[in-house]
């Protein structure tokens, strides 16, 4: 018997309703339905907490196959909430650039270091982009974090994405404009983030 015609089965034998389970396991109703139709399957955590208001042990409710497949799924998931972690602190760090002396001033013959709060020796223009692109970069890190549990599919395919294609626009940009310690900068996120994709592949 899968695991979906257990919990059915135990259930139904305590005569509860889908909306009291999830009250008693503290999930949603459409969680224990998905459950039940065999769409899915909980966590660890919420695997204990069935276990434990059935009176059953793990090794009743599930076979070693479903056993093995929640294991991968759960590593799964704290990968991509590390991930996401990472990846979001490195994009909401890029904010430092407009405090760290990264950013090459010129004037009266001589090259000094500013930061990008201080850099006014570039035309507006391009200070309004550089400005822009850190703004970018933080209001997409805060997102990262914000949205970690957020299951929806197109986001969890696109936020990874989206901070990397952030990171080599900013890294072209400031090679371009002749920026080489933001660059740099920038290009550290840059290699932490494809060590982090290439390692959890």
């Amino acid at each position: 018997m899968e695991f979906n015609e257990k919990l059915q089965e135990l259930r139904k034998k305590k005569g509860i309703t889908q909306e009291e389970l999830a009250e008693a396991l503290y999930v949603s109703r459409a969680a224990v339905s998905k459950w039940e139709s065999g769409r899915g399957y909980p966590n660890i955590d919420s695997l204990k907490a069935v276990a434990n208001y059935f009176s059953v042990s793990i090794d009743e409710l599930l076979s070693t196959e479903e056993a093995l497949d929640i294991a991968e799924e759960d590593n799964r998931q704290r990968e991509r909430r590390i991930r996401d972690l990472v990846f979001g602190l490195l994009d909401i760090c890029a904010l430092m650039l407009l405090f760290l002396p990264f950013f090459a001033q010129r004037g009266d013959g001589v090259i000094r270091e500013a930061s990008l709060l201080a850099l006014s020796e570039v035309s507006p223009y391009i200070r309004f982009i550089y400005f822009a692109l850190v703004v970018v970069f933080a209001v997409w890190g805060i997102l990262t974090l914000a949205l970690q549990n957020c299951n929806k599919r197109l986001w969890i395919q696109m936020k990874s994405k989206v901070s990397l294609v952030l990171n080599v626009l900013g890294v072209l940009l400031f090679t371009l404009g002749l920026q080489p310690y933001a660059a740099v900068f920038l290009f550290i996120f840059l290699i932490i983030k494809v060590l982090m994709l290439v390692k959890w592949r």
